[in-house]
């Protein structure tokens, strides 16, 4: 990687890039695809809060000025006084199979631990997805278990991993 990663909240102009990762199917990619649903979604909640929110928000991975894809986190309630982030990442087909992945976890992971008080974040993908299997161990964050039958995806239950990475752990 010449120039570096980073991650910048999303613009106006990158909303066409979360809408082909979360809608085009041949742009999300076999993993990412959930046939359609809401096409307005991301554009009511940019207009919302710029989608930086306290339950959660979105920013773009960049290289240079290239938009690779983003990376998400959600608020995840664990007892009534606790919650985690559950974090997601989806990359554009040309950012896929070049560890621009592990190192957008990596940048996320840093970024939550630096500016939020929560203790674990979370990260969950099928057992076929190896790729992203293999990012998230790279960038540190462990295999905690199989959950069996737990996501619905292309007419058929599917086994996930979850994946947990705590504020206490040793960084990658």
């Amino acid at each position: 990687m010449t120039e570096e990663l980073s991650l910048r909240p999303v613009a106006e102009d990158d909303l066409t890039v979360l809408e082909a990762l979360t809608q085009d199917p041949e742009t999300a990619g076999e993993f990412a695809r959930f046939g359609w649903f809401d096409p307005g979604r991301w554009r009511r909640r940019w207009a919302e809060n710029g989608l930086l929110g306290q339950d959660g928000g979105a920013l773009m991975v960049v290289r240079g000025g290239e938009q690779l894809g983003f990376v998400t986190w959600n608020r995840r309630q664990t007892t009534p006084a606790s919650y985690c982030w559950s974090m997601g990442i989806a990359m554009l087909p040309r950012a896929r199979g070049h560890g621009y992945g592990t190192e957008a976890h990596r940048l996320l992971t840093r970024y939550l631990f630096a500016h939020t008080t929560v203790h674990r974040i979370e990260a969950d993908t099928e057992v076929e997805n190896v790729a992203e299997r293999r990012a998230l161990e790279k960038a540190g964050v462990r295999q905690e278990g199989v959950l069996r039958g737990c996501a619905w995806r292309d007419g058929a239950w599917r086994d996930g991993v979850v994946y947990g990475l705590l504020r206490t752990d040793t960084p990658a």
